[in-house]
């Protein structure tokens, strides 16, 4: 599904990602953990085209297809998605509008029929309830005003209808407490698929109790130092970085 060769990339002229090499195959969950400033939301942003993310050397195929030259539209319609740590807002669009206008562009991207209003709204209610998403909520201006919880509801949400094939879950924990972390999950266990891959990118073990990956690799420097199963999440938890990774913050 993913493969990442010797991915090297800067931001500002600074060099980031010092060659990152990764392999995930469809039906599997990786994750990738670290210390702060190793590289991780870079890795993030550079997968999904995200601009100002300067890819120096190396390549990412998905679906065996080299993807480096591609936009970020043209990446969602051929089935990525990025779950933001700090998910955006956008006052005076409200929710559905935006799930509704977001969907039926990448619908339009693939050559498949437009949902019309009623078939949208029969989709969102029943992916929504799902998730513990009152129908309030998805009449509010996107993401303003919503607790940490909320925002992070919403972006399962929208991957639940959007329904890609790679989905890239940057920090997605960040500011949950610990029901809305399980809602969370839920949620993306429930997406969970022969037909999908994810790569979930957290700070902590906690998360992995509840999106039990299948591989976990360690990124400090810009490189991946390690990878192990789903025990190392617990080593690392257990023992820290600096085990690992000599100074590591």
């Amino acid at each position: 599904m993913l493969e990442i060769k010797n991915l090297q990339a800067a931001v500002d002229g600074k060099q980031i990602l010092k060659g990152v090499n990764l392999t995930i195959n469809a039906g599997e969950v990786h994750a990738i953990m670290g210390p702060n400033g190793s590289g991780k939301s870079t890795l993030s942003y550079v997968l999904s085209g995200r601009d100002g993310y300067e890819i120096t050397e190396g390549d990412i195929l998905y679906k065996g297809e080299s993807i480096v030259e591609q936009s970020p539209d043209e990446r969602a319609a051929s089935g990525m998605f990025l779950a933001f740590q700090y998910p955006l807002e956008i006052p005076g669009v409200p929710t559905m509008t935006f799930l509704r206008t977001a969907l039926n562009a990448q619908r339009r991207a693939r050559g498949e029929k437009e949902l019309d209003a009623v078939k949208f709204l029969k989709l969102v209610r029943g992916k929504a309830k799902e998730l513990q998403i009152k129908e309030e909520m998805l009449k509010r201006p996107l993401n303003v005003g919503f607790s940490g919880g909320e925002k992070k509801r919403n972006e399962v949400l929208q991957m639940s209808l959007f329904e890609p094939t790679l989905a890239i879950l940057d920090e997605t924990d960040s500011g949950l407490d610990i029901d809305a972390l399980k809602i969370v999950s839920d949620g993306v266990n429930m997406l969970r698929s022969p037909e999908r891959a994810m790569l979930v990118i957290t700070h902590y073990q906690r998360l992995l109790d509840y999106i039990v990956p299948d591989q976990v690799h360690v990124l400090a420097d810009g490189q991946i130092v390690r990878s192990g199963g789903k025990e190392l999440a617990k080593e690392l938890e257990d023992s820290g970085y600096g085990a690992i990774v000599p100074n590591a913050a």
